[in-house]
């Protein structure tokens, strides 16, 4: 999840020069909430089932 997060964060709100450590946070935060109130879900293209056969973690 975590990289889905920043890969959207990179997209979203790094796609530019930055000038400051305060609007980077102000941007960040701003994506976050857009991404938040949107409230897309992850569209996994495999089963909980077929992860853990993949994984060799299937009993």
């Amino acid at each position: 999840m975590a990289e889905i997060e920043l890969s959207a964060l990179s997209r979203q709100c790094l796609d530019r020069r930055i000038e400051d450590k305060e609007i980077l946070t102000e941007e960040v935060a701003a994506g976050e909430k857009r991404r938040n109130e949107n409230s897309t879900p992850v569209d996994w293209r495999f089963t909980t089932e077929d992860a853990r056969i993949k994984l060799g973690l299937a009993e």
